[in-house]
């Protein structure tokens, strides 16, 4: 009976071991078979974003065994979003298509190109993967590692970060997974074609172009496009376009209500639509004072020169009074004129 128990024994534990290894084999083929569904993926998009939905997510995340054999960094976006300039959401996917752009060429024909996949979620089509991140806002990026288990402990992108675009997404996805992504390659604003057919319009048009400028009669030799270029730089500047532009602020808000605010109470913020009103105002009392010193005095009618001087008088105190008024709103300080002691 012993050698006959001994047998079993050593019949069970090959089978044991048989089984052991099929299904360690099984799960290291899974992990090939998944990462080998995301490299086809990558590679059928442009920017190798991969578009991902509900099934997919479970696919790739929540029913994948662990640790995987990636990471992935989710950009979440809305369709029905898109249209609020202040969430810049357009720019910031084109951002977030950048990076991937950089991070595949970075590491084409590497190992680590399967390390990491860049995937987009739309909320119209993904809610149910919204509610297992947790997502309640937008824009908002986050990163699975491997390790991760539940969906709501991977990390997000401080939202603060946003700003500052794709240097942003890159330092965010290098101090958490430690993989190099840049440098950054954007794709150049003129392409080479481009350059050429310009450069064939320059060589054919150049004997004409030489022909005006000997004669004095281009566009630089026009004091109208010098005085329209002057009160567009003085526009440009009293209006606080640049500060707009470096802080992108929008041209408009909305209330709860949705409807739509132009100007804004508070110092601290100046919306586009309030700077392009203020600018109009100050330009307007710039282009008065050049007719008044500039083209009134050329009249011969003293009655007309002292017409149109008080009408001039009456638009600039219109005009500055609707800048100190607004002025007084956003800040709550009072500008008001100085009386002499004695004149009260």
């Amino acid at each position: 009976m012993a050698p006959r128990s001994a047998v079993l024994s050593f019949a069970v534990l090959v089978v044991l071991a048989v089984f052991v290894t099929r299904s360690g084999s099984e799960y290291a083929s899974s992990d090939d078979d998944l990462v080998a569904e995301l490299e086809e993926m990558k590679a059928k998009s442009p920017s190798g974003v991969i578009h991902l939905n509900d099934r997919l997510v479970s696919r790739f995340l929540t029913s994948a065994p662990i640790p995987r054999a990636y990471h992935i960094i989710i950009f979440f976006d809305a369709t029905s979003l898109r249209s609020k300039a202040e969430l810049h959401l357009p720019q910031l996917h084109s951002e977030f298509a950048i990076v991937s752009e950089s991070f595949t060429a970075r590491h084409r024909d590497l190992p680590s190109a399967s390390k990491l996949f860049f995937c987009e979620v739309e909320f119209g089509e993904s809610q149910f993967t919204f509610s297992n991140f947790g997502v309640n806002s937008l824009p908002h990026i986050r990163l699975v590692s491997p390790l991760t288990r539940s969906l709501r402990d991977s990390e997000a992108m401080d939202s603060s970060a946003f700003s500052l675009l794709a240097n942003a997404m890159v330092d965010f996805i290098e101090s958490k997974t430690k993989l190099a992504v840049g440098p950054i390659r954007r794709p150049p604003s003129v392409t080479s074609r481009q350059l050429v057919i310009l450069a064939l319009g320059f060589l054919v048009a150049s004997p004409f172009i030489i022909k005006k400028l000997l004669a004095g009669e281009t566009l630089l030799h026009d004091s109208r496009v010098w005085m329209a270029g002057a009160v567009f730089v003085y526009f440009f500047s009293v209006s606080g376009s640049m500060h707009n532009i470096i802080r992108n602020m929008p041209m408009m808000l909305s209330d709860r209500d949705g409807r739509p605010v132009f100007f804004y109470q508070g110092s601290g913020m100046q919306l586009g639509v309030e700077g392009l009103v203020v600018g109009f105002l100050y330009t307007l009392v710039g282009l008065v004072l050049a007719f008044v010193t500039h083209g009134l005095v050329r009249l011969r009618s003293v009655a007309a020169q002292r017409g149109i001087m008080c009408v001039a008088m009456v638009v600039v105190y219109w005009a500055v009074g609707k800048v100190i008024s607004l002025n007084n709103w956003k800040t709550g300080y009072s500008v008001h004129a100085f009386w002499p002691t004695r004149w009260k």
